[in-house]
């Protein structure tokens, strides 16, 4: 058994067979064989073997033809590694002793190879991809027509890999992923945010340990604490699987809250909406209570699109969720894209250096207009629908707000003159998400209609931390005591200028920060389908004058990691269920 520690992104508890999606995505479909099948499965493992040994001597022939002996060498050294009789004996071994499928018996095998190379030093570490591609070579003929990708899968699995693109995690069923693992990624990555709204238990930024895994192997994600553990003993399997039932109980037992009103026990109103990605999310929003959208964030439309999609496409996403939410309010937040993420008919040229620092956001809009304005349009034409409201990313600038409001204007104009209806005095608020924001509050609070914090970009860079970046993952924090200073800077300034304040960021999603919040002040928060019970059940657990104590206390604190564990202590005592 291996216990690996990452960021928790998604919580929840899932056991299960490993997936293991490396360069070509196999699945192992089971462990074991028939005692009396033994004979016959090494019989097509020698095949197999046989069969890939002869190709690995056709592509040294193909490339020293065509490039050079050297270059072929590299497949002759696959061929030699396959025919070799020890490696053959090790995989029989298995097999006959076990009784492991041949495709296990391989993994087992060559991963154990893996972990040989990867500790003896740089030289030996260099032939770790060539182990890899002689396993994937060997399973491909064992496999065959049975190869299983994340595309097609036919039963459940834990979905292990070194990292999802947001499609891939977007594709994901969550009736046969229970959960997934990435290597690479971070809190606020758009994979991790992804994971959320599909509600499949996730943790990233595990760093490398793909070699250490077979597909097949037990696993179990806990998505609650951030750990993985990967082949799991007799006892903490038991003590998981308990742990697994309690979780599903509570969860349903958070079902009875739909209802109720997010009040403290002294009697304090907090206004819970939900944060979407898709469409069908705002379902989810209405199942679990939520009294409307604080924040429908409209890129999914652009995932590994070649193209930019039309008026009609954008306007047809934004009219589902607001009929769906049926007279109650939806933000609808402009497009927060980089350059780098822009569909192939507008990729720049060259390449940003540095993307989190350049063209993203409000202030690529400003820059493509008709882009722009075709969201805009569809935004507006969906306004006569419902009551929406449009918000702003990554506002900077007083001047980058005040033209896109004239963008707005020109749009309601064109508008009008075909004679096509829209809400005339609908709110324009911004996010928050830099500390000129915050510093320059006082005066976007006289053009702009509603402030809405994203806690993750002010993270970021209030802490000059990459969210996406497990390097320096321990350095991001909400509880940082720098960006909590801003917070409270922002939320008096709200307060002077009676401006409506939520708070959309993860951190809002997060239990352990919910006492803070209330405590300085916030009344709304927007948060991810599936925590708004969670949120729902702390808030009617706490009364504010406690909270206050907590915030007080907090803010004399002097790092994050203290802060972080006075928090978690503070809401253990409310719900140890989520709090581990």
């Amino acid at each position: 058994m291996e216990v690996k520690r990452g960021i928790a992104v998604s919580p929840g508890v899932a056991i299960g067979p490993a997936m293991v999606l490396d360069a070509e995505g196999f699945r192992i479909p089971k462990r074991f064989v028939q005692e009396d099948a033994v004979v016959s499965e090494v019989r097509r493992l020698q095949h197999a073997l046989d069969k890939a040994r002869d190709e690995a001597l056709a592509n040294e022939k193909l490339l020293s033809d065509k490039l050079g002996g050297e270059y072929g060498a590299i497949f002759g050294a696959h061929a030699q590694m396959i025919a070799d009789q020890k490696l053959r004996r090790e995989i029989v071994a298995l097999i006959e002793d076990h009784s492991f499928t041949p495709e296990y018996a391989t993994s087992q095998v060559l991963r154990r190879y893996v972990k040989i190379f990867e500790a003896s030093g740089p030289a030996a570490a260099a032939h770790v991809r060539d182990i890899f591609d002689v396993e994937q070579r060997i399973l491909r003929h064992l496999l065959g027509e049975q190869r299983e990708e994340l595309s097609h899968l036919t039963s459940p699995v834990i979905v292990l890999a070194a990292d999802l693109t947001p499609s891939e995690t977007a594709g994901l069923d969550p009736k046969l992923v229970r959960a997934f693992a990435t290597e690479e990624g971070g809190r606020t990555s758009h994979t991790a945010i992804l994971a959320g709204a599909l509600e499949i238990p996730a943790v990233v930024g595990l760093g490398r340990f793909l070699s250490e895994i077979s597909g097949g192997d037990t696993v179990i994600i806990d998505g609650n604490r951030g750990l993985v553990v990967l082949n799991p003993d007799d006892k903490t399997l038991a003590e998981y699987q308990h742990t697994e039932e309690e979780f599903r109980h509570f969860e349903e037992s958070l079902g009875a809250l739909r209802d109720l009103p997010a009040e403290t026990l002294d009697g304090e109103r907090i206004a819970l909406l939900g944060n979407i990605e898709f469409p069908d999310e705002a379902e989810h929003c209405l199942a679990r209570g939520a009294e409307g959208i604080g924040l429908y964030r409209t890129e999914f439309l652009y995932l590994d699109s070649q193209r930019a999609p039309t008026e009609d496409e954008h306007f047809d996403a934004y009219r589902k969720v607001v009929q769906t939410m049926n007279g109650r309010p939806v933000v609808i937040r402009t497009l927060d894209l980089g350059a780098d993420k822009l569909p192939g008919d507008l990729h720049p040229e060259e390449r940003e250096r540095n993307p989190f620092l350049g063209l993203r956001s409000l202030r690529l809009c400003l820059k493509h207009l008709d882009l722009f304005k075709t969201q805009l349009r569809a935004v507006l034409r969906a306004s006569a629908l419902g009551p929406v409201n449009i918000m702003f990313p990554l506002v900077s600038t007083l001047l980058e707000l005040r033209h896109a409001k004239m963008i707005v204007a020109d749009v309601m104009e064109d508008l009008d003159e075909r004679g096509i209806p829209f809400a005339r005095n609908i709110a324009m608020g911004i996010m928050i998400e830099v500390p000129s924001a915050v510093i320059l509050a006082d005066q976007f609070a006289a053009v702009a209609d509603f402030f809405s914090l994203g806690t993750n970009d002010l993270i970021q860079y209030t802490l000059a931390v990459d969210r996406n970046n497990q390097s320096v993952a321990n350095l991001f924090s909400a509880a940082d005591p720098a960006v909590l200073r801003l917070i409270r800077m922002l939320i008096k300034s709200a307060n002077r200028h009676n401006m409506p304040l939520s708070v959309c960021g993860e951190m809002s999603a997060d239990p352990i920060y919910t006492l803070l919040l209330v405590g300085l002040g916030i009344r709304r928060l927007s948060v991810t389908p599936h925590s708004i019970p969670e949120i729902k059940k702390v808030v009617r657990s706490i009364r504010v004058s406690d909270a206050v104590k907590v915030c007080r206390k907090v803010m004399t604190i002097d790092n994050a990691r203290d802060a972080v564990n006075y928090l978690r202590g503070e809401a253990r005592k409310i719900i140890p269920e989520l709090v581990g």
